[in-house]
């Protein structure tokens, strides 16, 4: 394929990311390759970046607390196709995945010429996952949960998450350089989407929806 494709490569591990961009190289010639460490940096870099082709996307990076950050993806940019690259693989996980939007799954234990002709195959416009997993019925608590989480706007998703943090409310209006009155107008508005009465509740429905199992 010689076109030239923006791909970012949204992952904390270096030498991860670094096995990824030799094999993106290497099924995709030319390929403007980007990268992202943090939930963050990737949200800042999609705003600079109007035309990104691919993002290839680990579930467990800092900020992006499991399903939440790829639901909060879909939300901002609904027309970017997003591959998740995990080393979780339970068919549960990637059933979730796929309900959520995701255009693929690639299992981190992928060898070197499935993650190419997996690459190769989303950048067709054909959805990739693994054969006989990420089928079966959706779960519908999960997904209506989904959707609540996708209706909070960025700035409310990361109040939520430094709240998931255990920060408190003038912690968080510091960090975010806003006034704790802003922060507890941002609660109440989290709270009513989220449908839950305080942040303990509020904590918990972001947990579930996290990948890391106790």
């Amino acid at each position: 394929m010689d076109a030239q494709y923006t791909i970012v490569i949204a992952d904390d591990h270096p030498l991860f990311r670094n096995a990824l961009f030799q094999s993106v190289h290497m099924a995709i010639s030319g390929a403007n390759l980007l990268e992202a460490g943090s939930l963050d940096t990737l949200l800042a870099l999609l705003e600079k970046e109007p035309d990104v082709d691919l993002l290839l996307l680990d579930l467990k990076m800092p900020g992006a607390n499991g399903m939440s950050g790829l639901i909060q993806l879909r939300s901002q940019y609904p027309d970017l196709p997003i591959v998740v690259i995990s080393a979780s693989e339970e068919p549960s996980i990637i059933r979730q995945v796929r309900s959520h939007g995701a255009f693929g799954f690639i299992p981190k234990s992928s060898d070197m010429r499935a993650l190419i002709a997996a690459l190769n195959q989303v950048l067709e416009g054909e959805p990739y996952f693994p054969e006989g997993l990420g089928e079966g019925e959706d779960n519908d608590e999960i997904n209506a949960l989904a959707e609540r989480i996708a209706a909070l706007t960025p700035q409310q998703y990361k109040v939520l998450c430094m709240l998931s943090d255990g920060l408190l409310n003038k912690q968080i209006a510091y960090e975010l350089n806003v006034s704790e009155a802003t922060i507890k107008a941002h609660m109440t508005a989290i709270f009513r989407k989220l449908g839950v009465k305080n942040r303990t509740q509020a904590v918990i429905l972001l947990q579930q929806m996290d990948l890391s199992h106790p």
